[in-house]
């Protein structure tokens, strides 16, 4: 077996690829803080809000698969460097949205550059970390620098919000953009598929069109039921990823290769990302709107109140490697989702004033569990694939990742929105005040004290006991996603060799 060579500047290129994680998260966090802002100055409907929290992963889940297997084909040094340049270009076109239609165009087209960065990411880990107790310390540190953007950029956001206008939170990319492409071209090594055959058009068309319509026809069919253009979308979705698995088994060298999920390791950890994403994501995206438009917190308020998730996601993640190897894979993942599950078990007590100890207890134990499952799952997945698939795989894992969030907010979100709506306001209260917390809030500036103590009064108790609900929902797939892992990656450890 050829012995690998160990790379001297390994971690000064880790620190670069940082960075890209660093611009993806704080680009995440800083927008559902930005949402009460965004909202009063755009006015968008209850639906267009949701559009703009899920068009970014809706794109990004679409094209994903196709991204990372381009990455292997021309480098991914060179996609990486290309999609942060576009990511910073179109930040400021998200910063400077005139509309709602412009806001939730310019999300798709982020997600479309957004696409590129994160599975080049973990290939080049996959690249430059041979050893095995290295890699899990990359791949630890790697994703508590997610956790440390999610922990960043609300309080960078906050202190934006309180001094600028909404859109400052998306200029704060830039400067990190320009490190990262100036600093990474000169640090960061290329690295490819030696053999990679053509990228193939017809199956990114697929790809994307399957991803797209199906999770559009999840997000309609959650909001407003059974209708024939979300049904013909499922439809188109359905048709098309099946002939994309139709495609990849009869291509010589196929954009993705399917025999990957062959692995009992690398599908049970997808799927326990799916669905841990899945869970969480739809309360964590009216969150901050919980904080600021409930409780009535500044924007640094509620970003400093989130800061127990990233700092348990932080701590977690660089200890998961070697916890997973004392122990197990599965005895890490499993109770990781099982203190999430937990976590949001606790949270259907939420109201409108519940105090914060129960907030920040909750939100540590979610990021905890969520720092030792998501560092070992892409571990496991790294692991079993060879270095030149790296991206693809990577790209898999990410798929399943934004394919939750998506699938996240359209259906928990649905399920807070469709509660919202149903309050029972003061007479006089306006119909806009139903489409969205924020818009009760702008409702209620134009109506009489005692009316608009009313209706906020309706509108933040209706809006809590929807993330309640959504809570519940969560908590339910999350343990049940722990009882699963704890069979399907039965057996499986990290390698402990080169």
């Amino acid at each position: 077996m050829k012995q690998q060579v160990t790379r001297p500047g390994r971690w000064l290129a880790l620190a670069v690829l940082v960075l890209a994680v660093l611009l993806v998260a704080v680009d995440a966090t800083v927008l559902g803080l930005a949402t009460p802002f965004l909202s009063e100055d755009l006015q968008p409907s209850g639906n267009q809000l949701l559009w703009i929290g899920d068009a970014y992963s809706f794109v990004l889940a679409g094209l994903l698969v196709s991204m990372g297997s381009l990455g292997d084909r021309i480098g991914r040094k060179r996609i990486l460097l290309i999609g942060a340049t576009a990511f910073g270009a179109i930040s400021v076109l998200n910063a400077y949205a005139t509309s709602a239609e412009v806001m939730i165009l310019a999300r798709a087209l982020l997600g479309v550059a957004g696409a590129t960065l994160m599975p080049a990411t973990l290939a080049l880990i996959r690249n430059l970390f041979h050893d095995p107790r290295e890699r899990s310390l990359a791949i630890g540190i790697w994703g508590a620098a997610a956790s440390a953007g999610m922990a960043i950029g609300p309080i960078v956001g906050g202190v934006l919000l309180e001094n600028f206008w909404w859109g400052s939170v998306f200029l704060i990319n830039l400067p990190v953009m320009a490190v990262l492409v100036v600093v990474g071209a000169r640090l960061l090594p290329e690295s490819r598929n030696p053999a990679p055959g053509p990228w193939d058009l017809v199956s990114v068309v697929l790809s994307m069109i399957g991803m797209v319509g199906i999770v559009y026809a999840i997000k309609e069919f959650a909001a407003h039921g059974f209708d024939w253009v979300p049904v013909a979308a499922a439809v188109a979705g359905a048709i098309a990823l099946y002939g994309f698995v139709r495609r990849q088994r009869r291509l010589p060298i196929p954009l993705l290769d399917l025999s990957l999920f062959r692995s009992r390791g690398f599908s049970s950890a997808v799927l326990a990302d799916l669905l841990t994403i899945l869970g969480l994501s739809g309360l964590i995206f009216f969150l901050s709107q919980y904080l600021q438009l409930v409780q009535g917190l500044r924007p640094i308020e509620a970003g400093l109140a989130e800061l127990p998730a990233a700092i348990g996601s932080i701590v977690a993640g660089l200890l998961a490697g070697q916890v997973a190897r004392r122990f197990s894979v599965r005895a890490v993942v499993a109770g990781g989702l099982a203190a999430i599950g937990l976590a949001l078990a606790a949270l259907t007590t939420i109201s409108a004033d519940t105090g914060y100890p129960l907030l920040g207890a909750a939100l540590l134990a979610v990021g905890a569990g969520a720092g030792l499952s998501f560092t070992v799952t892409a571990d496991v997945i790294l692991a079993a694939v060879p270095k030149e698939e790296a991206g693809a795989a990577s790209a898999v894992s990410e798929t399943a990742y934004e394919l939750g969030a998506a699938l996240g907010i359209a259906l928990l979100g649905s399920i807070v929105t469709g509660v919202y709506r149903n309050f029972t306001g003061p007479a006089g209260t306006p119909e806009a005040a139903h489409e969205s917390l924020g818009g009760a809030v702008e409702a209620a500036a134009q109506l009489p004290p005692q009316t608009a103590a009313a209706l906020l009064d309706a509108a933040r108790e209706s809006f809590a006991h929807g993330v309640s609900i959504a809570a519940g929902v969560g908590a339910v797939v999350l343990l049940a996603t722990a009882v699963a892992a704890w069979f399907l990656l039965r057996g499986q450890r990290l390698s402990t060799e080169r």
